[in-house]
């Protein structure tokens, strides 16, 4: 009777079934040989073990980010500099001492002087940095979603680009005057170029299977551009943003010993006049800071924004 039941058990056992059974008598049967071989000590369990380990991986990666690892830089600096203005290894006249230049900022500050010459300086650069983000980016919409904006625009951009922004100033004077007119838009000059040469190199080098997969699935133009395009251009565009405003800090500095009567430049420019060094330092210290914060801010968006993304920095 017992065989009868084991018999019409066998029969309606599945496919799958079946398999697992077979998987776990060959398991058994492993492990009756693998008892075996321990029991009779010929030592194959020892030439088994190292397979079962596993080769340990090294890591590629980057490791861990540092706290305020971009702070690590700029601090070592300041303590070389004080270090060998202690030491006496600086001539106090012409490098004066990070606590000097201090004092001079502080001596600025209470007297009005330099709040009223950081505030104009960032009202120039921010009009025209907005000015040239809103340009770059337009242009480099136009001009790389389409080909007859890239026949309108890219030359004309590339054109520009070769010709010194600065070599621009005596005309920009004629044209728009020697006040604040010029000023501002020779920074966006030289903020919307790199704005536009990375998204535009973004965008037309999108891959082409990702053209195929949208007109696959049936994408509109519209779509493909707001899912594709635009996401896999945005890595291009932060890293132009980032140059853009290092452009902007940088034009600035030239363009505020331009018949200007207040800004950092204007600072710098008069106390090149009367020899004053650690004036000097004071507006090179604060333009700095402006850089590396707002370049730390650039970042700190981007890598929101971007977070979806799998980097090696990330």
């Amino acid at each position: 009777m017992s065989a009868v039941s084991s018999a019409a058990t066998t029969t309606t056992v599945g496919p799958e079934t079946a398999a697992d059974a077979a998987d776990a008598a060959n398991t058994a049967d492993a492990a009756d040989i693998g008892d075996a071989a321990v029991a009779e000590g010929t030592g194959s369990s020892t030439a088994v073990r190292p397979a079962r380990r596993g080769r340990r991986r090294r890591g590629l990666a980057l490791g861990k980010r540092l706290p305020a690892s971009r702070l690590i830089g700029p601090a070592l600096f300041f303590a070389l500099w004080a270090a060998a203005s202690a030491a006496g290894r600086l001539d106090p006249n012409a490098i004066p001492a990070p606590w000097t230049v201090l004092s001079t900022m502080g001596r600025l500050w209470s007297d009005g002087t330099l709040p009223t010459d950081v505030l104009t300086s960032l009202q120039r650069a921010g009009s025209g940095f907005a000015l040239g983000l809103t340009a770059g980016v337009a242009l480099a919409l136009v001009s790389g979603l389409s080909r007859v904006g890239e026949a309108l625009v890219d030359g004309t951009v590339q054109l520009n680009r070769a010709i010194p922004t600065l070599g621009l100033i005596p005309l920009f004077i004629l044209w728009l005057g020697i006040g604040e007119t010029f000023k501002v838009a020779i920074i966006a000059i030289v903020v919307y170029i790199p704005i536009y040469l990375n998204l535009y190199s973004a965008l037309s080098g999108i891959d082409h299977r990702f053209v195929e997969l949208a007109e696959v699935q049936g994408l509109s133009r519209f779509r493909f551009v707001r899912e594709i395009v635009i996401p896999g251009a945005l890595p291009g565009f932060f890293v132009g943003l980032r140059l853009g405003v290092t452009g902007s800090w940088l034009g600035l500095v030239v363009l505020e010993q331009i018949n200007a009567t207040s800004g950092l430049g204007y600072m710098m420019f008069q106390a090149q006049n009367y020899g004053q060094t650690d004036v000097i330092l004071v507006g090179l210290l604060i333009y700095g800071v402006f850089g590396l914060v707002s370049d730390s801010a650039v970042r700190i968006v981007e890598r929101r924004v971007l977070s979806w993304r799998r980097t090696l920095n990330s």
